[in-house]
């Protein structure tokens, strides 16, 4: 009696004790709005939003480990790179996520549409009000200096407990983005005396270190042991990709290679692929130079190898997410992939640079070598200011900190040659340490000293891998001859070696290097002259500040240094 008693006195506080309890488990959270944005009020509930789902792949952890045993010099599936669709039967969302997301979508009114080849990606359209309701959001509009008109973000967004382990991010969500993704420096103009250079060995005129030195497709050459002998087999491509409406010119293209690679006959162009209403327009481009830059030094340097212009529309965060997806969808994609862009990796958040990092994995165990500008801001991202030189919390670049692209930071001068003070390098934040450069990254840190002012992660991915030349190219804009800086230049000069290589390789009838990280990290090691000066606190910052200096081996400025293209192309071809 007494037990019936209690019972229904503890039936009577709970009915009492009800509360509203909010089952939504949080996604991701942004405590403060990034630097340059102001709030400019609620998004009208009315309004219609677009929001990209990435779905859980149904087998990442497989992947990575087809990956690993394709791209590890040694293993019994050494550059046994994986097809279409076998990469697709990994990164498809699993039968269960399917009809787990299907069934919130009909049961809240969505009509889900699938916008990547391989299904991990789809899209909803819905009001602003229906999508706070859903993912416990509050959508705003914010404002920036660099932006043509507001864009609409929140700073948290929650999944619904059903959703929780099968949907990996949403887009737009926590990710603030600016139109400043581009890594490039700035220029001076070439007075006529310099509108004419011949090819020739490597002189004092090739020293970037001097305000007169200039670099040029024939200074790289003797530099780094490049040969001028043109490639031969037609399915070794090289792609570019251009972002923020930068623009390769057919015109200036041809003036450079008439100016600085005259031996190259018939004088090389590209093909133009666009995504997402990107242009390439044939006009006069005034200071944006970064999709010049890139496609003359690749085709200056990748003697005769096909090159492909990808332009994309759209701000740099989407343009990157899309761009994985279209080269997923590729019957046959380019052996490389060369991006001069970064952002802070934080602009991102987690998840969305998670899942675009997982993208380039995917191409990676396809065969593709991506390759990534390591950023001109030293350890403060992409770029630097003088306000940025008093924050000795380091703010890492992405996608340069993503473990599955080859990451290109920059040098200057020679005999010996430097690290730049700008050359972009550290530890991610989201990305651990990859097995593949463990050793050297605990290396590196057993040099820094007890007291080091800088503040970073430990254990993150430690980049770049690798540096070249990255200052003073010589190139033309809009028919004017200047020079350029930046590790935009270093990255498309070392895809060019890399499209190089494997153009012997598949004359050779060897697979091309695809994934190149462990391969540089072990067999490839030595292939690289070591860079040991250099203090990359910034552009705008002196050598006070905190930041890494270089090292004996790796390190966080120059990677293992600047390739010997002899010794690569021999390591390679074991």
């Amino acid at each position: 009696m007494a037990w019936t008693n209690f019972s229904k006195l503890l039936a009577l506080l709970s009915a009492l004790c009800v509360l509203p309890v909010n089952s939504m488990i949080l996604h991701e959270r942004r405590t403060v709005v990034p630097a340059g944005f102001v709030r400019q009020g609620i998004a009208p509930a009315d309004e219609q939003i677009t929001l990209q789902v990435a779905l859980k792949s149904n087998n990442l952890p497989g992947l990575e480990e087809k990956l690993r045993l394709a791209a590890t010099p040694g293993s019994s599936n050494f550059r046994q790179w994986l097809s279409k669709e076998e990469v697709k039967s990994f990164t498809q969302p699993s039968p269960e996520t399917l009809s787990v997301f299907n069934d919130f979508a009909s049961s809240n009114g969505l009509t889900p549409t699938a916008i990547s080849p391989n299904g991990d990606w789809i899209s909803i359209e819905l009001p602003v009000s229906r999508a706070n309701k859903l993912f416990d959001a509050e959508f705003e509009l914010f404002s920036h200096p660099s932006l043509k008109s507001p864009i609409m973000r929140t700073l948290s967004v929650s999944l619904p407990p059903e959703l929780v382990g099968h949907v990996d991010a949403l887009h737009p969500t926590t990710a603030f983005i600016i139109p400043d993704a581009q890594a490039q420096l700035g220029y001076r103009k070439l007075g006529p005396a310099y509108h004419k250079i011949p090819n020739r060995g490597l002189d004092a005129s090739c020293n970037s270190s001097d305000p007169t030195g200039i670099i040029t497709p024939s200074c790289l050459q003797e530099l780094y042991k490049i040969p001028t002998t043109p490639a031969t087999q037609e399915k070794n491509s090289l792609m570019i990709t251009g972002y923020e409406d930068e623009w390769a010119l057919t015109a200036d293209l041809e003036q450079f290679l008439e100016l600085l690679r005259p031996d190259i006959s018939p004088p090389t162009t590209f093909d133009v692929l666009t995504l997402d209403n990107g242009t390439n327009p044939q006009v006069p481009i005034g200071l944006g130079t970064e999709g010049n830059l890139d496609i003359q030094y690749a085709a200056g340097i990748a003697t005769g190898v096909p090159l492909q212009y990808l332009t994309v529309g759209g701000d740099f965060l989407t343009a990157v997410l899309h761009t994985t997806a279209f080269l997923e969808g590729m019957d046959e994609p380019p052996s490389v992939v060369t991006t001069s862009y970064a952002q802070v990796e934080s602009n991102f958040g987690e998840s969305l640079a998670t899942k675009i990092c997982n993208g380039w994995m995917a191409l990676g165990a396809r065969g593709v070598s991506v390759i990534f500008a390591s950023g001109d801001g030293g350890v403060h991202g992409n770029h630097d200011s003088a306000a940025s030189c008093v924050n000795s919390t380091f703010a890492p670049a992405f996608p340069a900190a993503c473990p599955y692209v080859t990451t290109v930071g920059g040098t200057q001068g020679f005999a010996p040659e430097k690290a730049t003070n700008f050359t972009g390098g550290g530890f991610s934040y989201y990305f651990p340490t990859p097995d593949y450069q463990a050793s050297q990254v605990s290396g590196y840190l057993n040099t820094l000293p007890a007291d080091f002012a800088g503040k970073f992660n430990h254990k993150g991915r430690g980049f770049p891998d690798v540096a070249l030349q990255a200052w003073n190219y010589q190139m033309v804009a809009d028919g004017e001859v200047r020079v350029e800086g930046g590790t935009s230049a270093a990255a498309p000069t070392f895809a060019a070696m890399i499209s190089l290589i494997n153009d012997r390789l598949l004359a050779a009838g060897k697979p091309v290097l695809g994934f190149l990280n462990p391969f540089i990290y072990s067999t490839a090691s030595k292939a690289f002259t070591d860079v040991l000066e250099g203090h990359n606190s910034g552009y705008h910052c002196n050598t006070s500040s905190a930041a890494f200096d270089a090292a004996p081996g790796w390190d966080p400025l120059t990677g293992f240094g600047t390739p010997i293209f002899p010794e690569l192309l021999a390591a390679a071809l074991a």
